[in-house]
């Protein structure tokens, strides 16, 4: 039998005969859910955030804004790039996104967007909203999936001395069985009304303990479909192993694997980190590397995908582009509730419209909150999209290419 490795050099090869369903190049399907001047407003953001020096200058004012409540400036960031990348200030707002994206046969997935609390109030708040998400789920059928991001229901400095388990500080042990509560109080709720729940991933010096908890939470509510997802950064040059490894286990366990496949977000914290501290860095020692773990994450999923419901949630075309051939290739239904395709809101249309249009199970990640808490998401957004060129060119070109179609001028 060919090993991982030789099936991938020749389903990628293969990548350059014509798919019979699927092309990224179609702008038509891209946008045709953006009237004329939907399409330019989006045009002149991402013009815009080329300029990496006027997305630093832009960041610092967002800051300073968030926390002074400027009104003028939260106004400009609303009508900007919070229209861009968010689905509204709360849940009610996000349903028209929900429904305007499911007119295109796009799902949506909800992620509450606060994050870096530190007080047992906005703890148990944010529990709280995230269960009305998976309520809201529950009576949507474009809604399959709720996010959790543990540092918004944890204290960072918790999720650094929780690694093992049996040996965390007195001093968090009390905070830590708090924790756990939350996040089985989310599960459960979301278990008994068949909601999906990803749990996002952070910096590696705190998911050591989120790998456990999401562990543990598979082991007791992915008995008889999959709801809790684990999120593996293949950006880290031991998350190949590390996804096989939980493949093993919950096969001996007699439960489902839930893996949302991504390539990383923190990769200039982490080697800053691991110099600052001397110990080895986790990130890969290249891009290519990345790419060529992540592409081998995603085909080990697809191999297995009768006991892993895995998300190949990128916006890299060639990885989105080799996950359908997979399913193509092997037979398999592209509407299996296992096999699913993910990109954030607002960015990458070409990808999840023209998926959706070729039939595959492809959700919006849409983040929502009050302005002020979800700045420091947009910040990420903007400065992602400024510094990753090629992304962004393609990203530019599409839309150029749509506003040349449509005789609009920038």
């Amino acid at each position: 039998m060919e090993n991982l490795e030789t099936k991938l050099t020749i389903l990628l090869s293969s990548m350059a005969e014509p798919h019979p369903q699927l092309s990224f190049d179609d702008t038509a399907k891209a946008f045709k859910h953006k009237s004329n001047r939907e399409l330019k407003e989006t045009y002149r953001l991402f013009n815009l955030m080329k300029n990496q020096s006027l997305v630093s200058l832009g960041s610092g004012v967002g800051k300073f804004a968030a926390k002074l409540n400027i009104g003028f400036v939260n106004s400009i960031i609303r009508s900007t790039i919070f229209k861009q990348f968010c689905g509204g200030e709360n849940l009610l707002d996000c349903q028209k996104t929900i429904d305007e994206l499911y007119q295109k046969s796009v799902l949506t997935i909800l992620d509450y967007g606060l994050e870096g609390k530190s007080s047992e109030e906005d703890f148990e708040h944010i529990k709280s909203e995230v269960v009305k998400c998976a309520v809201l789920a529950a009576s949507n059928d474009s809604v399959p999936v709720v996010v959790i991001k543990m540092s918004a229901l944890a204290d960072n400095e918790l999720l650094k001395n929780a690694k093992i388990e049996n040996k965390i500080p007195t001093e968090y042990q009390a905070a830590y069985a708090s924790l756990l509560e939350r996040v089985d109080h989310i599960c459960k709720e979301s278990a008994h009304l068949g909601v999906g729940v990803f749990f996002d991933a952070e910096e590696s010096w705190m998911q050591e303990a989120i790998d456990r908890i999401a562990m543990q939470m598979m082991l007791k509510y992915n008995k008889s479909k999959c709801i809790v997802y684990n999120t593996y950064q293949m950006y880290r040059h031991d998350r190949l192993e590390y996804l096989k490894s939980n493949y093993q286990q919950t096969q001996s366990a007699g439960v489902f694997l839930g893996a949302k496949i991504v390539r990383g977000a923190y990769m200039e914290k982490e080697r800053n980190r691991a110099e600052e501290k001397g110990y080895e860095s986790p990130i890969q020692a290249t891009k290519a590397d990345t790419d060529r773990d992540y592409n081998a994450a995603i085909t080990f999923c697809i191999e297995h995908y009768e006991h892993i419901a895995s998300c190949c949630a990128t916006h890299n075309l060639e990885s989105n582009y080799l996950q359908a051939r997979l399913v193509t290739d092997a037979n398999i239904d592209p509407k299996h509730s296992h096999i699913n395709f993910c990109q954030l809101y607002g960015m990458s249309d070409y990808i999840s419209y023209n998926l959706a249009e070729a039939g595959y199970n492809v959700a919006k990640y849409v983040p929502y909150g009050p302005i002020k808490e979800v700045i420091p998401y947009l910040i990420r957004r903007a400065k992602e999209n400024s510094s990753v060129t090629g992304e962004m060119g393609r990203e530019l070109m599409y839309l150029t290419g749509e506003m040349k179609r449509r005789k609009l001028e920038g």
